[in-house]
């Protein structure tokens, strides 16, 4: 890890982030705007990463991380989570500046002392965000119902925010949507309108592109379909 600058562990990141499954790939101009630089910016950082055999390139698909790629974003990744956790549990950081502060020492930190400081916090599998940390079991975003889908009647947990844009993690965080708060469905409007939901014991209510991004695990399901299925997915009972 150390051989690569800090530009290019963020890219890696970055690809990481896009590229959860097999077969996916991160478009250029994406990375670019995520990334904060110029098109060309991001293309010439990717003939680096390529020449590294660390990412794959094929024009007008994207990138995508090769295997050894893969194995060192998810070192850049755990790293990243860990620091989040230090920021977050020790320092008392939200899990929005957690996720804005890290990058700035993370890239400077020694191996020795990224394995101290996991072992200090507890060795945690995820970070604030819910994302499980590369190493310490699944290493991608969990199979989890999207809070949108949700009927009204529902409970659930919230799981983790499948964004990491720092407006939009900054609003769930507002809205109370953080990993472990507990929520119920208390309305939802037809047509991609706004879903109401009970959060600490105030009702909040929130559009698609936002419920999208939180992941739960549904304690009750609420009402079932008309074709017996629930609004996680499952198949009701009259299905099984």
């Amino acid at each position: 890890m150390d051989e690569l600058t800090r530009p290019q562990r963020e890219a890696l990141k970055e690809i990481w982030r896009r590229t959860p499954e097999p077969g996916d790939w991160a478009r250029t101009g994406d990375l670019a705007g995520a990334l904060g630089v110029s098109p060309a910016t991001a293309t010439a950082m990717v003939k680096v990463l390529v020449n590294k055999r660390l990412v794959e390139h094929v024009p007008y698909k994207g990138v995508a991380l090769s295997g050894a790629g893969r194995r060192l974003a998810a070192a850049v990744v755990r790293r990243h989570r860990i620091v989040e956790r230090f920021l977050a549990d020790v320092l008392g950081y939200n899990w929005a500046e957690a996720d804005r502060l890290a990058p700035r020492f993370e890239h400077d930190l020694p191996q020795e002392v990224e394995d101290r400081l996991f072992d200090a916090l507890g060795r945690p599998a995820t970070c604030p965000h819910g994302f499980p940390i590369p190493g310490e079991g699944a290493d991608g975003v969990p199979h989890l119902a999207q809070l949108y889908d949700l009927e009204p009647g529902a409970q659930a947990v919230v799981a983790l925010s499948s964004s990491v844009s720092p407006p939009m993690v900054a609003f769930l965080g507002e809205m109370g949507l953080v990993p472990g708060a507990e929520v119920e469905v208390v309305d939802k409007q037809p047509f991609g309108g706004p879903l109401v939901v009970r959060v600490a014991g105030a009702e909040r209510a929130i559009g698609e592109r936002a419920g999208r991004q939180v992941r739960v695990r549904t304690l009750a399901p609420g009402p079932q379909h008309l074709d017996g299925a629930t609004a996680d997915g499952r198949a009701g009972a009259q299905g099984q």
